[in-house]
């Protein structure tokens, strides 16, 4: 083999394999991002959530953007209630409070149906635990049988899963007001409790409550998480903007 045909053997190889490397990062580039949609009702107070709390929530997941997730928000008065494009979601977040009953069922079920059989993430937020896609999903009542009160008490976060990917950089910390919400909980047996909760009522009187569970259905890992109160602003709360972003991780199956 002469000197000349040598050299034109490995710049042709070079040529080839630069396409092939150019190649590689275009078909990367191009691949579809992972989808969170976040879902509220738009019954939140304005001057709490002037964007309601799918824009809170939204606001705080935007470091996620730069780990390759798209973040839509949606509501109820959106086409098909705003669960449209549910084919195309990798985790749907859900805060409902006042229409639960508007969300129709046919609408549930292709929310039950990503979750069971397309392994799509479903995460319920604080009075979510009510709304029908929980219900269904869980196959129980899903409701606080200690009650509801807004009556301001303090809230002790304890991270109780240090372990799990939900609790990634967080300790345990507080929120100054909350709504209380009573044990027992009507659900199934959860696969882990990740953050439990210490309530100090306005007398000084203390109530524990869980605050974080997790279950995998189907194909599906659902993370409800009770605080979240229109009321007060916890969803500008860093921590919580945290613990939301590191349940979408884990419920799209990335953390």
């Amino acid at each position: 083999m002469s000197l000349l045909l040598s050299r034109r053997s490995v710049l042709a190889a070079g040529a080839v394999a630069a396409v092939e490397l150019l190649s590689s990062r275009s078909a990367h580039a191009e691949e579809p991002k992972r989808r969170v949609v976040v879902w509220s009702e738009g019954t939140a107070p304005k001057d709490v959530y002037p964007h309601d709390i799918r824009g809170a929530v939204a606001d705080g997941l935007k470091p996620l953007g730069d780990k390759g997730w798209e973040i839509v928000t949606a509501t109820i008065t959106d086409p098909e209630q705003g669960v449209d494009s549910l084919d195309k979601t990798d985790v749907l977040i859900w805060w409902g409070h006042k229409l639960h009953d508007k969300v129709t069922k046919q609408h549930v079920s292709h929310i039950v149906d990503r979750v069971k059989n397309g392994g799509m993430g479903f995460i319920a937020l604080h009075s979510a635990h009510f709304s029908k896609p929980l219900k269904a999903i869980l196959g129980t009542n899903c409701g606080w049988k200690g009650g509801y009160v807004d009556d301001g008490s303090k809230l002790n976060m304890i991270v109780k899963d240090k372990n799990h990917p939900i609790a990634r950089g967080i300790n345990d910390f507080s929120f100054p007001h909350t709504e209380r919400y009573g044990e027992p909980f009507e659900c199934p047996e959860p696969e882990a409790v990740i953050f439990d909760g210490e309530y100090i009522r306005p007398n000084g009187s203390k109530e524990n409550s869980r605050q974080g569970l997790v279950w995998t259905v189907g194909k599906g890992r659902v993370f409800y998480f009770q605080p979240g109160h229109e009321s007060y602003p916890f969803f500008f709360d860093a921590t919580m903007c945290k613990i939301v972003s590191n349940a979408v991780e884990w419920t799209g199956k990335t953390a």
